[in-house]
Protein backbone atom coordinates (compact mmCIF):
# COMPACT_ATOMS: atom_id res chain seq x y z
CA UNK A 1 0.00 0.00 0.00
CA UNK A 2 1.80 3.57 -1.16
CA UNK A 3 1.35 6.37 1.59
CA UNK A 4 0.48 9.52 0.54
CA UNK A 5 1.46 12.64 2.56
CA UNK A 6 -1.04 15.78 2.20
CA UNK A 7 -1.28 18.65 5.11
CA UNK A 8 -4.20 19.97 5.52
CA UNK A 9 -3.35 23.01 4.62
CA UNK A 10 -0.13 24.86 3.44
CA UNK A 11 0.53 27.91 5.03
CA UNK A 12 4.08 28.29 3.00
CA UNK A 13 5.62 28.28 6.30
CA UNK A 14 9.05 25.99 5.93
CA UNK A 15 10.38 26.38 8.32
CA UNK A 16 11.83 23.57 11.00
CA UNK A 17 13.37 23.68 14.38
CA UNK A 18 15.79 20.93 15.65
CA UNK A 19 14.04 18.95 18.56
CA UNK A 20 17.24 18.67 20.67
CA UNK A 21 18.98 21.93 19.49
CA UNK A 22 16.02 24.93 18.62
CA UNK A 23 18.03 25.67 15.93
CA UNK A 24 15.51 26.46 12.98
CA UNK A 25 16.19 26.87 9.09
CA UNK A 26 13.72 27.80 6.09
CA UNK A 27 13.34 24.55 4.05
CA UNK A 28 11.91 24.45 0.54
CA UNK A 29 8.60 23.17 0.12
CA UNK A 30 9.75 19.81 -0.82
CA UNK A 31 12.61 19.76 1.52
CA UNK A 32 9.65 20.09 4.54
CA UNK A 33 7.92 17.37 2.89
CA UNK A 34 10.67 15.31 3.33
CA UNK A 35 11.73 16.40 6.55
CA UNK A 36 8.26 15.22 8.37
CA UNK A 37 7.92 12.22 6.17
CA UNK A 38 11.34 11.36 8.27
CA UNK A 39 9.94 11.84 11.81
CA UNK A 40 6.60 9.64 10.13
CA UNK A 41 8.75 6.59 9.26
CA UNK A 42 10.46 7.00 12.66
CA UNK A 43 7.61 6.83 14.76
CA UNK A 44 6.32 4.24 13.06
CA UNK A 45 9.44 2.28 13.25
CA UNK A 46 9.57 2.77 16.91
CA UNK A 47 6.19 1.30 16.93
CA UNK A 48 6.34 -1.54 14.99
CA UNK A 49 9.76 -2.89 16.12
CA UNK A 50 8.09 -3.32 19.65
CA UNK A 51 6.18 -5.87 17.98
CA UNK A 52 8.99 -6.98 15.59
CA UNK A 53 12.20 -6.81 17.36
CA UNK A 54 14.54 -4.11 16.95
CA UNK A 55 15.25 -2.53 13.85
CA UNK A 56 13.13 -5.34 11.93
CA UNK A 57 10.30 -2.12 10.68
CA UNK A 58 10.28 -1.39 7.20
CA UNK A 59 10.16 2.22 8.20
CA UNK A 60 14.06 2.13 9.23
CA UNK A 61 14.99 1.96 5.16
CA UNK A 62 12.68 4.78 4.65
CA UNK A 63 13.70 6.98 7.15
CA UNK A 64 17.07 6.33 6.00
CA UNK A 65 16.54 6.67 2.52
CA UNK A 66 15.23 10.08 2.81
CA UNK A 67 18.38 10.83 5.34
CA UNK A 68 20.71 10.21 2.98
CA UNK A 69 18.45 12.35 -0.10
CA UNK A 70 19.20 15.88 2.24
CA UNK A 71 22.56 14.62 3.10
CA UNK A 72 22.99 15.03 -1.09
CA UNK A 73 20.64 17.73 -1.69
CA UNK A 74 20.76 20.13 1.19
CA UNK A 75 23.65 19.29 3.57
CA UNK A 76 23.13 22.60 5.57
CA UNK A 77 19.54 21.53 6.74
CA UNK A 78 20.82 18.13 7.54
CA UNK A 79 23.68 19.50 9.92
CA UNK A 80 21.57 21.67 11.48
CA UNK A 81 18.33 19.56 11.63
CA UNK A 82 18.90 15.74 11.83
CA UNK A 83 22.56 15.03 12.41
Amino acid sequence: METIYQPIHDNNDYTRRNRFTGEVIELTKEEAEKHDQIFYHEAHATLEDKELGTGMSKHWDKMRKLLNWFRKNNAKAYMVLLD
